[in-house]
């Protein structure tokens, strides 16, 4: 057993990589040898470990499985083409958990353990990261509250873990999106900027009725007049108008400051485009179509990174592209990627090498 820097580690007897292949690699179903919890009682952080991948023992009254006091981020690592690990904007990731805990009235996660911890966690299972073109490994840190009663309040005490998990492509496909106009994501004044788990959970019913008339996802529409859109199931949207990038604005609270969603604006402004974040109606965007000025629609996220949208449906209206002939997002996409796998000068700061 070692300790460093206030962090226990407990290494696992014999990794899973033995018998384990890269080849068709799901999202988020396979994970590390390895991973990081710690516990917030008293007013405190304590017990800080890696340890090996195991189940959690948890008691039935548990405040979280009650109340949905639960957030997360998704981050990734990469393997540049020297080998050396590196992840991908974790402070900015490490800055949204916190705002998502201070919302959920949860305490905030000390640097040392989110920042550090995730370093030491990547470092230890480095050799899980794959060495593929739209592959990573994905990094999942989330908190939930750990009282053991039933009162609606928030806990007083709290798990905080992080979890790595090898993954291939999110949306291996272009997708087909559904507008929708019943079911609403997030209102003013609600979670819709945090990452909190019940937004997600809130997500699912409607996702599964878009399923079912054939979609993949859903594009959200704001809650009181269902005509300005919001997100595209989990990810933030983009709009390319003519030479401008249009994607929804953060000052209602209802959109998660996505990290890929700031990286692919950046990009996008060094690539010579106006952005324009502010509100946006669906009927401006079928008339962009109807004028032919509606050059592309992607989503963004760290899961999917970019993906394109093949198919829009409004009503009965769909709005149909021809992805293949895209050259806006792929080189966004392949700009990004090649940051990240150090094949493109990293200006803005955004790799932080492990190790």
């Amino acid at each position: 057993m070692v300790v460093t820097t206030g962090i226990t580690v407990n290494k696992a007897e014999q990794s899973k990589l033995h018998d384990f292949s890269f080849e068709h690699l799901p999202f988020g179903k396979y994970f590390t040898d390895h991973m990081l919890e710690a516990d917030y009682e008293n007013g405190e952080w304590k017990n800080v470990e890696i340890k090996p991948y195991q189940p959690l023992l948890l008691s039935p009254s548990l405040a979280a499985l009650h109340y949905g006091q639960a957030i997360f981020e998704g981050i990734k690592a990469y393997r540049d083409k020297e080998g050396h690990a590196y992840i991908f904007r974790p402070q900015d990731n490490y800055k949204r958990f916190n705002i998502s805990a201070e919302r959920m009235a949860m305490p905030p996660v000390p640097e040392e353990i989110f920042m550090e911890g995730m370093k030491q966690l990547v470092a230890l299972d480095n050799n899980w990261i794959p060495n593929k073109e739209d592959h990573s490994l994905y990094i999942r840190p989330f908190m939930f509250a750990t009282d053991e009663m039933i009162g609606v309040r928030p806990s007083e005490s709290y798990k905080f873990l992080i979890i790595l998990s090898p993954t291939g492509p999110y949306y291996a496909e272009p997708m087909r999106i559904y507008v929708e106009e019943k079911y609403v994501r997030a209102a003013p004044g609600g979670i819709g900027f945090a990452k909190a788990a019940g937004n997600y959970g809130a997500v699912l019913y409607p996702s599964a009725l878009a399923k079912q008339k054939g979609y993949d996802q859903v594009l959200w529409t704001d809650a009181v007049e269902h005509k300005y859109v919001q997100e595209i199931g989990t990810m933030n949207v983009v709009f390319i108008i003519g030479n401008k990038a249009i994607t929804p604005d953060l000052a209602s609270g209802t959109i998660l400051a996505g990290v890929t969603r700031d990286s692919v604006l950046t990009l996008l402004k060094e690539a010579g485009f106006t952005v324009e974040e502010r509100p946006i109606s669906i009927d401006e965007i079928i008339d962009a179509y109807k004028a032919g000025t509606l050059r592309e629609v992607f989503g963004t996220g760290t899961a999917a990174t970019i993906s394109p949208l093949k198919e829009l449906r409004y009503k009965d209206f769909i709005m149909s592209f021809d992805t293949d002939q895209w050259e806006i997002s792929p080189m966004i996409k392949n700009w990004l990627t090649d940051i990240r796998e150090g094949r493109r000068e990293d200006k803005y700061g955004w790799m932080v090498k492990v190790g």
